[in-house]
Formats: C-alpha cells, sequence, structure tokens
C-alpha cells in the first residue's frame, strides 16, 4: 500500500471511495508543491548564481575637480576581482591561514571534522574549529547563529556551492567576500584601503597581514589593533612555513617588514556622506558622475562643523551637519553629514542631512504662513502670550511655555515669530487646525510626517513630528524663492523629486515672513540685537531646539544661498544646554560670512501687494495719541478697515492670570520697582515720527506722590510731579538714568537712546542685554 493510501486508511475514509480518491488527488498536488518549493534549494549553486557585479564610481564637484572613488554604492566598501588579479602570496596566505587542504578535500573536510571531535573529546571543550573554505563561503552567503540546525544548513549549501563550482571559482567568491575589517570586504577593497595598492601587486608582508584579519576582523582591525594583527600575521606565516609556501628567512623578513597603513579615507577626497547617498540613486552602469558640489566650499563647510563641535565638546555635543543649497538653481553646494564619517567609534557614518529629528521651532514660519494666507491671522494682529492650558485626551494638560519660562502678555505676530514664543505659535495653530497644516507641510515636502493629525497633536507647531534637515532647507529655500518650491539638484542640468512637494498657491506673505525673520529688532527680545544671527548683509533666520535640548537647528538664506544647520547628537542624548542659537547658530553664521566673503547679497524682496502702514505696537491698530510706541508693519487692503478703527485696545479674560502676575508689588526689600524701562533697555530712534517718544511706568502705584527724575548729558533734571504711575517721555539720543522716589522708597535704571541706523527702521523694539535672556 502507498503511503498515500495509508494515510488515506488512516483517516478512516475506506468506506468513502469518491472522497477517499479526491483526497490522494488533492495529497498528490501538495507533495509536488512542496517537492517545486523545495528546488531552489535542492539545485547545485553555480557561480553565475553568486556573481557580484559591483562597479566603482569616480565622483567630482561642479568645476571637475575630483571628489572621490566609491568601490561600491553603499557603505560597505567591496571590489570584485578575477582570481588571477591576486598575488600568488595572498592566495597561499588565506589557504594557509584557513583550510590548508582546500584542493584535497571537497565541501566538508572529513579529516578536519575528525581531528576537532577527538580534541574536543579529549579536552572536553571545543579547540578548534573544522570549516572549510566552502563551508565559510556558505555562511558568508547566508549569515546565520551559530547553532547545530543552522550549522547543518551551512553545510548543506557548501554541498549545493561544490556541486555547482570548480574550486578556482569557490575560491574567487570567497575572497571578494572576505570581511577585512570594519565596513571594508574583499581583498581587492581591503589593498586599495590599506596599502593603496591593488591586490594583484601585494608582496608576502601585506599579503600575510591582509590574510590574518578574516579571523576576527573587527580584533584585528589595523587602525585600532595593529600589535595584535602582527602576532596574528606571525601565524599565518608559520601556517605558510609549515605547508612549503615560504621558507624561515622570507616569513621573517616580511615579519620585519614596515608597512605604512593608509589614512582610512577609502580614496574618498571630499563628501563622503554625498557621495554614498548619491551613489544609491544612481542607474546601473554609470562610473563617472559630475556634482553641483563645490569642493573649496564643501571642504570649508566640514572643517566648520568639526571646529563648532569641538568648541561644545564640554557641552556633550557630538556631531553636525550642514547642507548649502544655491536658490537660483536649486543646486546643492555643500553636504556634511558628520563631523568625521571615518571616525567609526563615534558613529561618523551616520548622516545628519537625512536623518530624522524633531525640528524644535524651525517649523514655525511655515504656520504663520499658512495662517497669514487663509487669514487666520493678519500681520498686525495681536497674540496673547499668556499661560495657557489644553486638555489632552488621556493625557495631562499641555500646557507650552518658553525656555525663558516667562510670558510677554499682548505680543505682535512679527515679534511672536522673531522671538520664537510657544504659546502665540499654538494659538495660531489651533486656529489654523493640525489637518490643514500637516497637510500645507506635505505641500512642501515634509514626507516623513506620515502619522495622523491626532498623533501630532498642537505640538506640530513646536517640532513634536520629525523631518531631515534635507526636508528642511528644501522648504526654506521655497520661503526665499517667494513660495516657489523647487526641487534641489545634486547633478548639473538635472532635479531630485519631492516624493510629496506639491505647486504652493502664490502668496505675498512668503515675502513677508522673510522680512520678520531678517529683522534683528523684532528678535532682540529673545536674542538681542546682535547675536550670531545678525549678519552684516540681508539675510532670514529661524532657529529651533527640540525637547531636553536633544537637537538644535539653524536654517537661513540671503538672496542667493540657503544655509542649513544641524548640532546633536545621533545617540539622542541631550546636550547641556545648547540651544538654537549657541549649537547650530555659530555654524550658520560663519557659513553664511564665508559665502558672501567677496560680495554683498541684494536685499531681500519686500512684499508684493503689501503696503507698509503705521501701527501701534500695543494694540496692533491705527495710533492713537496714547500709544507708547508706534511702529510699521505691512498689511494687506482687506486688513484696512479693522486698521482704520483706532479704538482702544482692551485686554480680554485671557489675560487676567498674566495680568495679576504683572500687578503685583515688585518690590525688592524696601525698594520701588520700575516695571519700564527695565534695566540696561535700549531704544532706537525712528527718524520719522515728529516726536518719539517711550512709557515710564511703574509696576504698581504707589499711595504716596511719586518724584521722576532723569539724569542725561545734560544733567539731572525732574519730570512731570504730577503724573503717578506713568508719564511719557520725548525721546532724545544718550545714556539715561531714570531715577523714581516715594517717599522713603525709590528705584533707578539704566537705558539708551540710540540715533537711527540706515535701514528702513520699521521694528521699533527695545532690546534685552545679555544677561537677561
Amino acid at each position: 500500500m502507498s503511503e498515500i493510501g495509508l494515510f488515506v486508511q488512516q483517516l478512516g475514509l475506506r468506506r468513502h471511495p469518491k472522497l477517499r480518491g479526491s483526497l490522494k488527488i488533492l495529497l498528490a498536488i501538495a507533495l509536488v508543491g512542496a517537492t517545486v518549493r523545495m528546488l531552489p534549494y535542492l539545485a547545485p549553486i553555480r557561480a553565475e548564481d553568486i556573481a557580484q557585479n559591483e562597479q566603482a564610481v569616480t565622483f567630482s564637484d561642479r568645476n571637475g575637480l575630483p571628489l572621490g572613488t566609491l568601490l561600491t554604492r553603499d557603505q560597505d566598501h567591496t571590489a570584485v576581482v578575477a582570481l588571477e588579479q591576486v598575488s600568488e602570496s595572498f592566495l597561499q596566505a588565506i589557504i594557509a591561514a584557513e583550510d590548508k587542504r582546500y584542493y584535497q578535500h571537497g565541501a566538508v573536510d572529513l579529516q578536519a571534522v575528525a581531528r576537532a571531535v577527538l580534541e574536543a573529546v579529549q579536552a572536553r571543550s571545543l579547540v578548534s574549529g573544522a570549516s572549510t573554505i566552502t563551508m565559510q563561503l556558505a555562511r558568508m552567503l547566508e549569515p546565520a547563529p551559530r547553532t547545530l540546525p543552522h550549522k547543518l544548513g551551512e553545510v548543506w549549501v557548501s554541498w549545493r556551492l561544490f556541486a555547482g563550482m570548480n574550486r578556482d571559482e569557490i575560491l574567487q567568491a570567497y575572497i571578494n567576500r572576505l570581511p577585512m575589517g570594519g565596513n571594508i570586504y574583499g581583498v581587492e577593497a581591503a589593498a586599495r584601503t590599506y596599502f593603496g595598492l591593488p591586490a594583484s601587486e601585494l608582496n608576502l608582508a601585506h599579503a600575510s597581514i591582509l590574510a590574518a584579519i578574516p579571523n576576527a576582523p573587527n580584533h584585528y582591525n589595523p587602525y585600532t589593533n595593529w600589535r595584535s594583527l602582527k602576532k596574528r600575521q606571525r601565524y599565518v606565516l608559520d601556517r605558510m612555513i609549515a605547508d612549503g609556501y615560504i621558507t624561515p628567512e622570507e616569513a621573517t623578513r616580511a615579519e620585519q617588514e614596515e608597512i605604512q597603513v593608509l589614512l582610512p579615507d577609502r580614496g574618498i577626497i571630499a563628501a563622503p556622506h554625498f557621495l554614498f547617498w548619491l551613489a544609491n540613486r544612481l542607474p546601473d552602469g554609470v562610473s563617472t558622475v559630475q556634482t553641483t558640489l563645490d569642493r573649496p566650499l564643501q571642504q570649508f563647510v566640514q572643517t566648520q562643523v568639526q571646529e563648532v563641535v569641538r568648541s561644545l565638546a564640554a557641552h556633550q555635543v557630538n556631531h553636525a551637519a550642514a547642507l548649502v543649497i544655491d536658490n537660483h538653481t536649486g543646486e546643492v553646494l555643500a553636504y556634511v553629514g558628520s563631523p568625521n564619517y571615518f571616525a567609526d567609534a563615534q558613529q561618523g557614518r551616520n548622516d545628519g542631512v537625512q536623518a530624522l529629528r524633531q525640528p524644535g521651532s524651525a517649523l514655525k514660519p511655515f504656520l504663520y504662513e499658512f495662517a497669514l494666507e487663509i487669514g487666520a491671522i493678519a500681520p498686525n494682529q495681536i497674540l496673547a502670550d499668556v499661560p495657557t492650558h489644553y486638555a489632552i485626551p488621556g493625557a495631562q494638560l499641555y500646557s507650552p511655555v518658553d525656555y525663558s519660562e516667562r510670558f510677554l502678555g499682548p505680543v505682535r505676530v512679527r515679534a511672536a515669530l522673531a522671538n520664537s514664543l510657544n504659546v502665540p505659535t499654538v494659538r495660531v495653530l489651533e486656529e489654523v487646525g493640525v489637518e490643514r497644516f500637516l497637510g500645507r507641510l506635505h505641500q512642501l515636502g515634509f514626507e516623513h510626517l506620515t502619522k495622523s493629525p491626532d498623533y501630532y497633536g498642537l505640538g506640530l507647531a513646536l517640532g513634536s513630528g520629525e523631518v531631515s534637515l534635507w526636508e528642511l532647507a528644501r522648504a526654506y529655500v521655497a520661503i526665499a524663492r517667494n513660495g516657489d518650491l523647487i526641487p534641489l539638484s545634486v547633478t548639473p542640468g538635472s532635479r531630485l523629486p519631492a516624493a510629496s512637494a506639491q505647486p504652493l498657491p502664490e502668496s505675498s506673505y512668503w515675502a513677508l515672513i522673510g522680512d520678520m525673520l531678517s529683522d534683528r529688532y523684532a528678535r532682540s527680545q529673545a536674542f538681542g540685537v546682535d547675536s550670531v544671527l545678525s549678519l552684516p548683509f540681508p539675510a532670514a533666520v529661524k532657529t529651533g531646539t527640540s525637547s531636553d535640548y536633544r537637537d538644535t537647528w539653524t536654517v537661513g538664506y540671503t538672496v542667493d544661498y540657503t544655509v542649513a544647520t544641524w548640532v546633536g547628537n545621533f545617540s539622542g542624548d541631550r546636550m547641556r544646554k545648547v540651544s538654537g542659537v549657541t549649537g547650530a547658530a555659530p555654524l550658520w553664521n560663519r557659513i553664511m560670512l564665508h559665502l558672501h566673503e567677496t560680495r554683498e547679497p541684494a536685499a531681500l524682496p519686500t512684499p508684493e501687494n503689501l503696503v507698509e502702514y503705521p501701527i501701534c505696537a500695543v494694540t496692533g491698530l491705527k495710533p492713537q495719541p496714547d500709544c507708547p510706541s508706534v511702529v510699521l508693519e505691512y498689511l494687506a487692503p482687506e486688513h484696512l478697515n479693522s486698521y482704520n478703527r483706532g479704538s482702544e485696545f482692551e485686554l480680554s479674560q485671557e489675560y487676567n492670570s498674566w495680568l495679576a502676575r504683572q500687578s503685583q508689588p515688585q518690590l525688592s526689600g524696601d525698594r520701588l520697582k520700575i516695571a519700564f524701562p527695565e534695566n540696561d533697555d535700549y531704544f532706537i530712534l525712528d527718524a520719522r515720527e515728529a516726536t518719539p517718544r517711550i512709557q515710564f511706568k511703574l509696576a504698581i502705584a504707589p499711595e504716596t506722590p511719586i518724584e521722576w527724575w532723569l539724569i542725561g548729558p545734560s544733567g539731572k533734571q525732574q519730570l512731570n510731579t504730577e503724573a503717578n504711575h506713568a508719564l511719557f517721555w520725548p525721546m532724545e539720543v544718550g545714556e539715561w538714568v531714570l531715577e523714581v522716589k516715594s517717599g522713603d522708597l525709590s528705584d533707578r535704571v539704566t537705558f539708551q537712546v540710540q540715533p537711527p541706523d540706515n535701514r528702513p527702521l520699521r521694528q521699533g523694539f527695545r532690546v534685552r542685554s545679555e544677561e537677561e535672556k
């Protein structure tokens, strides 16, 4: 009885011939199917089945300067050579070290197996292995844990290799896959990397060194453990003597020969991260590539990345990345992924340009532009920077705060964006809607923001999603081009399409966002006027800091270039109090100054279809006589109706908590506190105002009379004696001391008034000193 018939009988189907016949057919079909599926695992493996088709690619910069040659298109360096292109010394060395009877046995060396078993029994532990070169090749083709089932599988693959290939073909496949330390594979790649020689020119000293590495490639790495490698070389030479390949005298000369190991640049002159990234996007068959990179600029940026990281080492900073783009063409001019690609111990091969990290506040400009574009806010609108709480389902209250942990009360849109205030930004996102804003980010090409709007929540405006430096830079190029989102280019005449980028609607607000980001006075509250963000030519810039100081970003542009920088740790470890302005901004500053060293850029574009109007800095409306400060802001025609109302600005109930804090008597000991100006503030005169003035104000009005005194260039003078809580003062250029007295209480502050500079003064912001930030 057949096995199928016996199986049918066991199922109890003898009395049902029709069912029994059908079941036999089904079982026969299943058996045939299983056999067909097993055929690939039964057939011999031939040389063409495992052929390596890696081809070296040579890169140059935009001017034809060489950038380097990659042996392969990924980060595993491999170069394939024929057996006759490898020196006889290496072939003898590797056979002596790994499988001395290679040309005498089959796929498995039964003598070696018997010896290994006998030694193990005698020593009661594993003394030596019995892997042949064929078995090692099988393990390279199908890596698996060293368990008995996998070992049996390795033997089976070895038999298939031996059945389909001759010994020379197996040896050739083996030497081209040998692990040679780090990410180097094969004798040709190792010879060129370590010695700058082709495998055909290896002498006995070189060959015995390379043959020593595969036994433990990480331990015998020439860059990190030369002494151990030399001991292993002696073992290889001794085996070659025992097998009759060389004499003892030749072995001694090889061991004593001084060998120069090259620096680990793998034949790369500049931009290794970029070369590997681009190589993976090239079509097959390409062997030479001209790129858009500028090699001198690339090398300058690489040096600056290294220096900035070195300067921040005490703050637990280990990594940085930078990208430079030509705004006119979209061409990538410099691409630095880490301080040192070849520093394996420092995770140097990680690419900070493509890595996904939280961007902090770097996405805020896109939110404000979108909100202005759809009419969710107006340029002259006053936003509330006050304690605010949001109920998040299934979580605690979300209460956004700034790194200063201070609240400024009513602020203009320009100040909210320029000073990167979190509370007003979250309010704007709440008005716009997370889903709509996420859609705009997808339009801008942020293709890795793939989660749902609920996943990101209101934190999306503050960087709760993960983006790459590449995506950020590309989006900022769109701002620089007034909303014209173009694909970036890495080879002349071609562009890299963004997977999800879509055309943006025309809008005058892109230029307005650029104007706000270039306004050094608008950002003075958080950064001061003369910070590293302020350049001696027109430039727009935005910083970002992720939670717990894990990432810092600075992205900015002139008319000609966009520069994006990141500073942090690939491990995700926190830095020690390093923010965007102290981490990534100095790197951005250095690159920008270098780019414009010989030619100052043109002015940034002014917003079309928008007109500057004077507004009250406190109300955002048409100035009234009691307005303490008048500034200029761009408005569209649709904003003029509300602007012309000019009504008195009344704070809503949402300011109550903030007002309560402001109205507390600010006493230090027995001293009365001046609320405005604050100590070391300074002001810029607006020459277009007939009588520019500021308001002196106390934190609380005392019951006793107040004496106001002002000490300046013309001496000491008493001001209006009838004023109690506040008074207005016509500004004059100079250094001033404001003093106030009430009975036995007194307080004084110093401040400056500076003449107008040559730039259009639309900012009108008082400036904090460095100590107050």
